[in-house]
């Protein structure tokens, strides 16, 4: 929070102006660049964003880029004299295809030529596994995956910042990195110092592949930030900010600059912080926002943002300290978006537009050369762009659909998508074609299928999780033939209305094989059930189930949706 500036008793400040001049020092203003959810993107989004205005209005503005991305950095930073740029995890994976398939080593390259100061891990970070993020941070070409490490720069350095994980334990009980760092400003009296408090969320366990984060430990977010305050206040701390990947969830069609209701996740957590605290970076839920938590608590004075995804926008904030009283006495922040104008895409007036940085621009061209005969081979042809969509994803079943063609020979009935493994729409390019690269960008994980026997009661318990989390639903997506009709609004364990195969209501007593992939088998995404399944055949990637499905036909139909009914609220 904004603490108070007279930290002395009246009696000795007043003997203290008897016999000394009065300080000149002024306040000091540090520039704090927020970012988050950056995911690898080094070239600019295909599809303009829509920012909300508060009022009923939208704008739309071509954004992101890694080139853009580091001009708007720079031109941010250049506000004072004094600046950080701080990330607030999930800077990478779940990446397009010239980022991803290098382990996100160009995006690393890209934030070290930023000048990236800090940021906190996210849960994305741990989807190779928590070895090859050690490998990420640390340099090295040790091969941890099925891809090939430093296959453009040989010898890779990696990363020129810390990363932060205050809530992330090994077994030894040492955090897998450290859970803060702190940056100073300036000499003698006008010195400055800023605290950074970094982690991820809680659930991250239960959102990424249990494999990769064996022998690894979340603990709560709140009482891991308030362990660490007093050490970093301790050490010279005039400001405290905290990286947390975890987010809020304003109200529909609220200002992107401004914060509308405060709901989601994060709003817990921060409901528990140390009041010392200044401000918060976060990330996870993809939107924007600048929010005043004073609002909903006085005594918890401390700024909340979070700047949308993909590169596409950053928070500009300054922070006013009084190096006299150790204390921040002004914030404020606003969010930019990082309009990435030319190369056929149309400048909106209403904001700033930034020149691509030549020299980035130069290295994320050599990853996208390296990446381009891989990206470009065409794999087949669709009837039309099939896209994402919440709560049925046409997409997503044209994905279930493709899981279960290519796993009949395990006998096979239906096939289960989750909605977070296809991160973005499929387009059909001229004549309905699809390229490797379309189908990576949907699918950058590399997940393996599996098939497994799942009771009838087992498998309309799994559609139940599609509710763990009741601020975020899970809705999977389902191949052909099977059906359901849900009702968030009725009490837990009532909201699978009806389930069926082929126009069969799903036995309670039979037995059913059920395609998924290896993230949600191992109870990813909170669908525990999914681990009871027995007699497991191993199929192929899902990426490979894919390409064998759009090559298996002429033209591929996009499904239309109707598998999924959703009922009350």
């Amino acid at each position: 929070m904004l603490r108070s500036a007279f930290t002395l008793p009246l009696a000795l400040a007043l003997a203290a102006c008897a016999t000394v001049p009065p300080a000149s020092t002024e306040p000091v203003t540090v520039r704090i660049v927020g970012l988050n959810d950056f995911h690898g993107n080094l070239e600019p989004i295909k599809r303009p964003i829509a920012l909300d205005d508060g009022k009923g209005g939208k704008q739309e503005v071509y954004a992101g880029g890694a080139a853009w991305f580091a001009s708007a950095v720079a031109s941010l930073r250049a506000q004072d004299e004094y600046s950080m740029a701080v990330g607030a995890g999930d800077l990478v994976s779940a990446s397009p295809l010239s980022s991803s398939l290098f382990l996100d080593e160009p995006t690393v390259g890209v934030m070290n030529r930023v000048g990236l100061d800090f940021t906190s891990v996210g849960n994305h970070e741990f989807d190779r596994g928590w070895r090859e993020l050690k490998r990420l941070r640390e340099g090295g070409c040790e091969k941890l995956t099925l891809r090939e490490p430093c296959a453009v720069e040989p010898g890779y350095k990696g990363t020129d910042y810390p990363i932060l994980a205050a809530n992330v334990r090994m077994p030894s009980g040492e955090t897998l990195f450290p859970g803060y760092g702190i940056r100073r400003f300036g000499s003698g009296d006008g010195a400055v110092a800023v605290g950074v408090i970094g982690l991820t969320l809680r659930g991250t366990a239960q959102i990424v592949s249990p494999g990769g984060i064996e022998g690894l430990s979340f603990e709560d977010e709140a009482e891991s930030i308030n362990a660490l305050v007093p050490k970093a206040l301790a050490e010279g701390a005039d400001a405290v900010v905290v990286a947390i990947h975890q987010g809020l969830v304003p109200e529909p069609g609220a200002d992107f600059n401004g914060c509308g209701a405060i709901a989601g996740d994060l709003r817990t957590i921060l409901e528990k912080l140390d009041p010392r605290i200044d401000l918060v970076i976060s990330g996870h839920t993809h939107r924007s926002y600048v929010c005043d938590f004073s609002s909903v608590d006085p005594s918890r004075r401390f700024t909340v943002t979070s700047a949308g995804y993909g590169g596409t926008m950053l928070t500009d904030i300054a922070m006013s300290i009084d190096p006299r009283a150790s204390d921040v006495i002004a914030i404020t922040a606003r969010n930019v978006p990082v309009q990435s104008a030319g190369e056929g895409r149309p400048v909106n007036a209403a904001f700033q537009t930034f020149e691509a940085d030549p020299a980035v621009a130069a290295y994320v061209a050599r990853y996208v050369a390296a990446a381009e005969e891989v990206a470009s081979r065409p794999v087949g042809r669709i009837s039309a762009t099939a896209l994402r969509g919440k709560p049925e994803s046409p997409l997503g079943n044209l994905v279930a659909d493709a899981q279960l063609a290519a796993t009949r020979d395990a006998a096979a009935v239906v096939a289960l998508m989750n909605p977070g493994g296809v991160r973005t729409d499929l387009l059909a390019r001229e004549g309905g074609m699809v390229t490797f690269g379309d189908i990576y960008a949907v699918q950058p994980f590399g997940n393996t299928l599996v098939t497994m026997t799942y009771t009838g009661a087992q498998l309309r318990q799994i559609l139940e999780e599609q509710f763990a989390n009741f601020n975020d639903w899970n809705v999977l997506a389902v191949s052909e033939g099977f059906t359901m009709t849900l009702d968030p609004a009725k009490p837990a364990g009532q909201r699978v209305v009806a389930a069926a195969l082929n126009g069969k209501p799903i036995d309670p007593a039979a037995s059913y094989r059920v395609t998924l992939n290896n993230f949600i088998a191992a109870g990813g995404d909170g669908f525990v059930t999914f681990k009871q399944g027995t007699n497991p055949t191993v199929g192929p990637l899902d990426l490979e189930s894919m390409e064998a499905y759009l090559r298996a036909a002429p033209v591929v139909q996009v499904p239309t949706t109707g598998r999924v009914t959703m009922l009350g609220g």
